[in-house]
């Protein structure tokens, strides 16, 4: 018998690691209908040449910098013109938020001070920002770098250390340099396996992640719920 087909509109996942996981991010998007499409570019996954069989893509976060020079950070860098040009969804979340920014001709860097964001910060929303939408007023996060906000871009959420943490690009691209993906046991992993940047300046020990946790992530699980269904929709499937 032939095989058969899902109906699903499917989302293009982009992972930077063997073990990575759309985590949060992958669970409701399944629960709003979507199929998802998990693609590892480092690994040797290529990317489509378009998004026509795709309702868009997410590209998440890594331990890498948007300015390495490895072969596929630039081929990813240089495929966010296709769900630009074909006015895809696109949400970019930390490194790919970063990529995206790369490939709009802003800048992707430390902080001058060499101060990092690697927990529970505050955050606090723009006006176009809330117009849109209620934000969490602390997330998570795990970064060295920040980013420019893109000509023609508009700034979300901001912060003190790293002031551009969310924005939109035109009708379809969307940049959080923050994480709401993460779930207990993928943030237990992040604390064990990146327990050496808790010395980093401005980073905070590990037992107040997941004590943070306790307080504002169903704030944050809230928000990204929200966010999502605003970014993607929610497909009628047959």
């Amino acid at each position: 018998m032939p095989r058969a087909t899902s109906s699903k509109p499917k989302i293009l996942i982009v992972l930077h690691q063997e073990n990575s996981s759309p985590g949060r991010v992958g669970h409701m998007l399944i629960e709003e209908g979507f199929e998802l499409d998990i693609r590892r570019p480092p690994l040797g996954d290529a990317l489509p040449e378009t998004l026509d069989g795709h309702a868009g893509t997410v590209v998440f976060g890594g331990p890498m910098s948007a300015n390495d020079e490895d072969e596929f950070v630039r081929r990813e860098t240089n495929w966010l013109e296709i769900p630009l040009r074909e006015n895809r969804p696109c949400l970019g979340i930390c490194l790919g938020a970063q990529m995206l920014v790369n490939h709009l001709g802003g800048k992707v860097e430390g902080h001058g001070e060499g101060l990092v964001e690697i927990g529970w910060y505050p955050l606090k929303a723009t006006e176009a920002g809330r117009k849109l939408m209620h934000w969490p007023e602390m997330v998570y996060q795990f970064h060295r770098e920040g980013f420019s906000l893109p000509r023609d871009a508009t700034l979300l959420a901001t912060a003190e250390t790293y002031p551009n943490q969310a924005f939109r690009y035109g009708d379809n691209a969307w940049g959080i340099q923050f994480h709401g993906e993460l779930t207990r046991v993928m943030m237990q992993r992040w604390v064990v396996r990146g327990a050496h940047r808790f010395e980093l300046p401005g980073a905070q020990p590990g037992r107040d992640h997941l004590g943070g946790r306790l307080i504002w992530d169903m704030h944050l699980k809230r928000w990204l719920d929200e966010f999502l269904r605003m970014v993607f929709g929610t497909p009628a499937v047959r």
